[in-house]
């Protein structure tokens, strides 16, 4: 999203313990901001003087929370459970320097799930697996997995896995691209 943005960046994957964030809280805009913000310091603390942006997705059907899949079943047994159900996409983002947080922001989005018929699930697994199986939800938004959904509601950015709009604004603001 970054760099279709326009946004000049590099990417470093953050090494941090996201079972236990998830583990201390279970309200779904905590654990998306802390792992966000658990992200941006891990990074931050790697590269003084630098701005870091760090970012997490949480979604949860049914108040209950879903990971990634661990593998294409349970991928299949997590879309049977999406089938006909509304899902809750919370996403956070945050920007940390010098090891500290300097701003963080959190977004939820709806997603109606329509009905999934077994056929479908295996077609759709056939074409998109193993890419989805590094999504939360077990969808791209950007490619087939639109097909899941009947209605969305929330920002476009939300859904894609983070508050794209908020975070060019607190980059505006701090200077980092242009106004």
């Amino acid at each position: 999203m970054l760099a279709d943005a326009g946004i000049c960046h590099d990417v470093d994957p953050a090494r941090i313990d996201e079972d236990r964030v998830k583990r201390d809280s279970s309200d779904p805009r905590a654990i998306a901001t802390e792992l966000a913000k658990a992200k941006a310091l891990a990074v931050s603390g790697e590269r003084p003087g630098r701005w870091v942006v760090g970012s997490d997705s949480v979604v949860s059907v049914g108040g209950i929370r879903f990971g990634k899949p661990r593998s294409r079943d349970e991928a299949a047994e997590h879309l049977r459970r999406f089938s006909g159900q509304s899902m809750e996409l919370t996403s956070a983002v945050a920007l940390a320097i010098d090891s500290r947080i300097d701003w963080s922001h959190c977004d939820r989005a709806v997603l109606q799930v329509r009905e999934l018929s077994e056929q479908f699930i295996a077609a759709y697994l056939d074409q998109d697996w193993p890419a989805v199986g590094q999504c939360v939800g077990v969808f791209r938004m950007e490619g087939p997995g639109v097909q899941l959904f009947d209605r969305v509601e929330g920002s476009h950015f939300t859904v894609l896995g983070m508050p794209l709009l908020p975070l060019l604004g607190a980059l505006r603001e701090r200077g980092l691209i242009a106004r």
